[in-house]
């Protein structure tokens, strides 16, 4: 005796070796044996033999035409063998009766089971639905193989176009075209970016980077949306001043400048002026709102993106050639340059001059200030700027910069083309604390403290940078910057540049002129702009710091640097001495921190921005007693 069964979901044919009524002791076709329920057989035989069962059974369950049968069924529920029966119009062999069970168990979506053996057709509603839907995933399974063929075939398919940046940094899993462009990696042993990169869809790495931020902190585009021009004050007096500004070359916002006045009994009268595009739009206006969701100018190498839209930039940036309104602040100075007083104002400032760093520094620097040099126009006031911020430096007890330090400027020129892509970099290196540095961060902090200090003697909220505990936080209350040596310290000087700043004009302004401050005391607004900007400002910080690792990466590709020299920070990580790229080299052996070791390079990556080197040599060990300060 034979007996068909079901086992784990699937069908099987075995001999009776026991039967104990109730149960059974069965060995398969494979020679296991097992016990099973009477309850559990499908079908008892005789012939053919149970291997030969199944394979003849399901040759002819291959032939059946399902539709077919769904259709002659009947509506009512059903036995298997039933149903063979009046399928085939006689009693049906065990190869028919498996056949046809076979062929039901086959079509779940035309077939629903009832139990051991039985069977009812699904409803006409309910298999037209699930075709369609079958139907549906055919089409999804050829679309995506057509995907996948276009993306090894290194192509750009149709249905990809305009959604990269959501395939890349954001991928929907459910999306066929997610589906295809994942089969896609595998085949070809590819990233994502990589492989898109190569399709096109990316005209460099960098567009993959500066899409990613793009992607996160602008999903609806960088362009302004439709705004109220500003309206200018027309009362304001005008300062009887010579301005001029200090900024780097692609400076266009420029928040601050600076006027030198004798006075007719000896001394100065120095002038620090702001920008202030407080007086030409208010809070609550579209500008605030643009202002608002922006929080702050994107600094990048080669680029920027602005808080303000460029037309009102221009209206308000203290640009050569035109008179401004300003929130100025005056320090009556002596000849032994002591201050003895100071005085804010509201006013216009006429510009003459926009000095670059560039063009200064070369003349300005401290070999000049010490052996002299060629004169130039303004030497005089720079000098005595100069040597007023020694002043108010040392007042202060703290140094406005680590002269041992070096910053790094970075320029783009985007007509020129590489084999990585457009742009050719150039990095530049300044030392911190240059004679042009001091005195602009000297004359800006002490602008920003005596303003905080205004605002916290006049009771007006704003929002101050405190320092304590070697930790930097922003505050809506006036404390201490321990690390500026000063006891408030607000951010007011660049209110065309961040938004913390223009909150804080706008209070500055209310304060002279004897207004409602926008802000009130305790102001939840005030908070939430606070707590907006600090994380803001964090993304954009660390965006600029991702590009100029990247833009360090294709220095050494644009000038096939093969071999140079780094300075070990800690362990295997090592800073490249002509560039600040850091990375780590699992190569090099135990080094005393400060070591400057030669290196060659021996690969780079520019969507993962990674560099590679070995180790070659020590150059030289540090000095334990005039070791560098290394910023890492």
């Amino acid at each position: 005796m034979f007996v068909l069964f079901e086992e784990d979901g699937s069908f099987k044919a075995g001999t009776v070796l026991v039967d104990n009524d109730s149960s059974l002791q069965v060995e398969n076709t494979r020679g296991k044996r097992v016990k099973l329920k009477r309850a559990n057989v499908l079908l008892e035989f005789r012939e053919p033999a149970p291997a030969d069962l199944l394979t003849r059974a399901e040759t002819i369950s291959a032939g059946f035409d399902t539709d077919f049968l769904w259709e002659v069924c009947g509506d009512e529920e059903f036995a298997f063998t039933a149903f063979a029966a009046d399928y085939y119009g006689h009693t049906p062999d065990a190869v028919e009766a498996a056949a046809m069970l076979l062929s039901l168990h086959a079509a779940p979506m035309w077939f629903h089971r009832r139990g051991k053996g039985r069977f009812r057709k699904a409803p006409e509603d309910i298999l037209r639905a699930a075709k369609a839907g079958m139907e549906k995933k055919r089409q999804q399974a050829e679309d995506i193989e057509r995907i996948r063929v276009e993306l090894v075939s290194r192509r750009l398919p149709v249905e990809l176009d305009g959604m990269v940046s959501q395939l890349l940094y954001r991928p929907d899993r459910n999306r066929i075209e997610v589906k295809a462009l994942e089969a896609a990696c595998i085949d070809t042993e590819l990233s994502a970016a990589r492989l898109l990169l190569e399709c096109g869809a990316l005209s460099s790495s960098y567009d993959f980077h500066f899409n990613r931020f793009l992607f996160e902190q602008f999903p609806e585009g960088t362009d302004f949306p439709a705004f109220d021009a500003p309206v200018f004050p027309t009362n304001l007096p005008r300062a009887d001043v010579a301005a001029f500004s200090i900024d780097d070359a692609t400076t266009t916002e420029i928040d601050d400048a600076f006027s030198v006045t004798p006075q007719p009994g000896g001394g100065w009268k120095i002038g620090i002026h702001i920008a202030a595009p407080a007086l030409g739009f208010t809070r609550g206006s579209t500008l605030d709102a643009i202002a608002r969701r922006r929080l702050s100018t994107v600094y990048m190498p080669g680029n920027k993106i602005t808080m303000l839209p460029d037309d009102v930039v221009s209206a308000f940036t203290l640009d050569a050639g035109h008179t401004r309104p300003a929130v100025s602040i005056y320090l009556d100075v002596r000849s032994d340059l002591t201050v003895v007083g100071h005085e804010s104002r509201i006013e216009c400032v006429p510009v003459v001059a926009n000095l670059r760093h560039h063009d200064i520094e070369p003349i300005f620097n401290e070999a000049a200030l010490t052996k002299g040099g060629p004169d130039f126009p303004w030497k005089q006031e720079l000098t005595l700027l100069w040597e007023l911020a020694t002043v108010l430096e040392a007042g202060r007890g703290k140094p406005s910069g680590n002269g041992s330090q070096v910053d790094y400027t970075f320029t783009v020129d985007w007509e020129q083309n590489t084999p990585d892509g457009p742009g050719v970099v150039a990095i530049g290196q300044r030392v911190r604390g240059s004679p042009l540095e001091k005195l602009v961060s000297e004359l800006m902090i002490f602008a920003n403290t005596t303003w905080g200090r205004l605002l916290d003697e006049s009771g007006v909220p704003g929002l101050y940078r405190v320092q304590g505990g070697g930790k930097v936080r922003m505050a809506t209350v006036a404390a201490p910057h321990e690390g500026l040596g000063v006891d408030c310290y607000t951010w007011s000087s660049s209110p065309l540049r961040r938004y913390v700043d223009l909150v804080n004009q706008w209070q500055i302004v209310a304060v002279l002129n004897g207004t409602t401050p926008a802000f009130a005391p305790k102001s939840t607004d005030l908070f939430e702009a606070m707590r907006d900007f600090e994380l803001a400002y964090a993304e954009y910080i660390e965006f600029q710091r991702r590009l100029e690792r990247y833009w360090c990466v294709r220095w050494l590709r644009q000038n096939k640097v093969h071999a140079t020299e780094g300075i070990v920070l800690r362990d295997n990580l090592v800073r490249l001495v002509d560039i600040p790229l850091f990375f780590k080299m699992p190569s090099l052996p135990p080094q005393l921190a400060g070591s400057r070791i030669s290196l060659a390079i021996t690969g780079s990556d520019l969507l993962d921005v990674e560099v590679s080197a070995r180790y070659l040599s020590t150059l030289a060990e540090p000095d334990p007693e005039a070791q560098e300060e290394m910023d890492y």
